[in-house]
């Protein structure tokens, strides 16, 4: 495996913030890994694993090994007769996975269509959309230990899942290489179309009719009607995680303003989870700008680049954001996008 000193991450994130790695290698086998990781204790670098880039922001120059996953393949194995095990490497794209899904006829990822990134990362952030998240289809995963090169087998359990949440952000963060994730998918298909964007863009089919392609079309619809494409005006999407509130502040919030969009949490009654964009738009974040960075006009929890923003330039926007949402809401607003 070549290892690259100094080299430009500006087109490895879809911020395209200016930001260098000290050394930068590209990961396409399990051979290539293990060097890597021998590389980064050699000369006593950090080492950070970069999947498609499309949920992390450079604030700066990264002082050690930059390592991008590359590993590919997908294998399916049956499961009874109406379920089948997918088994694919991290380095393939998520949406490109899903695509494949529909076309062999595999149902349950359909509603994550469009989500940028690998499939490597999928895990780490529990990702999510429109009524589906990766954990429910989610079987296991593989890795390898950065301080051990050993490879561990990670079972739903292990690894944690909240929401846009797992162990791989908490006590295994930098610890363990991704490099393969298996799924439980269904051969028979059971759309799921309950949530309400999804459900207002499918009105005039039949429910009872509905197909998962046409599920997987609605969502991208919905998603490209909110969302700008980062190859013509990057932003890393969402940029805030979705807040989650008591029961009683979530009933403050209707007595003050009567309007406020809740989901309370099966797993948790007493938590309700409120889109962040509500508060953004009641704050009036959409549209505005601060020099080279902005608020999308459309959605107000995408933070954009106009040309030429540094990393530091779209964290001082996004602090901005935060404070003026926990001055008047008392709610904190956590980014969703890795913080570099």
């Amino acid at each position: 495996m070549d290892i690259h000193q100094n080299y430009d991450l500006s087109h490895c994130n879809s911020f395209a913030v200016p930001a260098k790695a000290r050394a930068y290698g590209e990961v396409r086998s399990k051979q290539d890994l293990v060097q890597a990781m021998a590389y980064a204790v050699e000369q006593e670098l950090p080492l950070f694993v970069l999947g498609g880039g499309s949920n992390v922001l450079f604030t700066a120059d990264y002082p050690g090994l930059v390592v991008h996953i590359a590993l590919r393949g997908i294998e399916t194995n049956p499961l009874g007769t109406e379920q089948v095990e997918l088994l694919a490497g991290a380095g393939e794209n998520w949406h490109q996975l899903v695509m494949y899904c529909l076309k062999n006829k595999l149902y349950g990822i359909e509603n994550l269509a469009l989500i940028p990134g690998t499939v490597g990362a999928a895990p780490i952030q529990n990702i999510g959309a429109y009524g589906v998240e990766l954990a429910d289809v989610f079987v296991g995963l593989e890795a390898v230990e950065v301080s051990s090169g050993r490879t561990l087998m990670m079972d739903r359990d292990a690894c944690e899942f909240g929401y846009r949440d797992s162990i791989f952000k908490h006590s295994l963060e930098g610890q363990v290489v991704i490099t393969c994730v298996s799924l439980r998918l269904e051969t028979r298909a059971s759309p799921e179309i309950g949530y309400p964007a999804l459900a207002s863009e499918l009105a005039t089919t039949d429910s009872a009719a509905v197909t998962p392609e046409q599920v997987a079309n609605a969502v991208m619809a919905v998603r490209r009607s909110k969302l700008p494409d980062p190859e013509l005006l990057p932003n890393c999407g969402s940029f805030f995680k979705n807040p989650l509130v008591s029961r009683q502040q979530y009933e403050r919030l209707l007595a003050d303003y009567g309007d406020v969009p809740g989901f309370p949490q099966p797993e948790s009654p007493e938590l309700i989870k409120i889109p962040a964009a509500w508060f953004l738009d009641k704050t009036r974040w959409k549209g505005r700008r601060q020099g080279a960075v902005g608020v999308h006009e459309h959605q107000a929890v995408v933070i954009v680049n106009h040309g030429g923003a540094s990393g530091a330039d779209v964290m001082q926007l996004a602090r901005a954001m935060q404070q003026s949402v926990a001055e008047r809401f008392s709610v904190e607003l956590e980014p969703e996008v890795r913080i570099v």
